[in-house]
């Protein structure tokens, strides 16, 4: 089965982009996954094809039109999720990025301008309004090739190895451990001995221990949550018992 993403957009040219290319290329040449674009300026009903207008009420800058927006959104059809790339909505996780990528495809509504009329959102409530980080983008688009490349990685085959993507950040509540590679010594520098122990289980300790660490110290709110999970399995098991 291919795994079909659809981008609307005011700039079809984007994409696929930088997915054009490595493992995301070659699974796109293979038929892992296909690109398809569709321009909103198509369904633009003047001579002019405009897709938006002032904001109700006064403010800067432009707002992308629900009656534009409508039937481009109608052209996508259903049985896949559709992401509406916006600053106003829920930060992307790994966990959403994997039911996802089970899935058949995706569609992504890429904003622009002050982003959409929020009328849209109300008509079609299972569109998903999603950000990719609490940052400010020109448009979408940037944020929709991130996403669907953290998709089509995720894909059968297109990874060499079954487990890369098992033992990487947010899989498991926390970030990654700190990895290294030969020269054993650089600029001073030691591979930590552990690592060149041999010994698999203090490898293993060793490297839960600094993911552990790491979160803690560098993302907090993830610690945070990652501590409450913790605390309810071992609960839940204090119960069975």
């Amino acid at each position: 089965m291919t795994f079909t993403a659809t981008i609307l957009t005011l700039y079809p040219e984007m994409f696929p982009g930088p997915l054009g290319i490595s493992l995301a290329g070659k699974a796109l040449e293979r038929g892992d996954w296909s690109c398809e674009t569709v321009q909103i300026r198509d369904f633009a009903h003047d001579k002019h094809r405009t897709v938006d207008d002032t904001p109700a009420g006064g403010g800067a800058g432009m707002v992308l039109k629900a009656d534009v927006l409508d039937p481009a959104i109608k052209s996508v059809g259903t049985g896949r999720p559709i992401l509406a790339m916006t600053p106003r909505g829920k930060p992307i996780t790994q966990a959403r990025i994997r039911e996802i990528a089970a899935g058949p495809g995706i569609a992504f509504l890429c904003g622009r301008f002050e982003g959409f009329d929020e009328r849209i959102f109300d008509h079609y409530p299972k569109i998903e309004q999603i950000s990719l980080a609490d940052i400010v983008l020109s448009g979408g688009e940037t944020a929709a090739l991130a996403i669907l490349d953290a998709c089509i990685r995720l894909l059968p085959g297109v990874m060499g190895a079954p487990d890369s993507g098992v033992e990487e950040s947010y899989e498991n509540g926390l970030i990654e451990y700190p990895q290294y590679t030969r020269p054993q010594e650089w600029e001073g520098r030691t591979i930590p001995e552990v690592l060149r122990s041999g010994d698999h289980a203090k490898i293993a300790a060793w490297r839960k221990a600094r993911s552990e660490e790491d979160t803690r110290l560098r993302r907090p709110d993830l610690w945070e949550r990652y501590c409450g999970v913790r605390d309810q399995s071992a609960s839940g098991a204090r119960q069975k018992k």
